[in-house]
């Protein structure tokens, strides 16, 4: 059966994130005062073929935890829903 997922890589707190800091200190100047507490990620979408949901989502954070991303500086969040043909 097919499922898609998607896994989202963001840094942990405390570690620096200087894309967001520049990105944070150049709202005002475009009239977005009202945005605060900038983070960055990476999203990633890909199918994958299991015998149920519970096997895809293991799956999925194996992937996201040995290639993905860097456990040490970052966060994994997966979710895997029954694929749309």
């Amino acid at each position: 059966m097919r499922f898609d997922a998607h896994v989202e890589v963001r840094l942990r707190p405390g570690i620096a994130d200087p894309e967001s800091a520049t990105i944070e200190r150049a709202l005002p100047a475009l009239g977005f005062d009202d945005v605060s507490s900038m983070s960055t990620g990476r999203s990633f979408r890909f199918a994958i073929e299991a015998d149920d949901e519970d096997s895809a989502a293991e799956r999925a954070r194996e992937l996201a935890t040995a290639l993905l991303a860097n456990p040490v500086m970052e966060d994994v969040s997966t979710t895997v829903e029954p694929g749309r043909d």
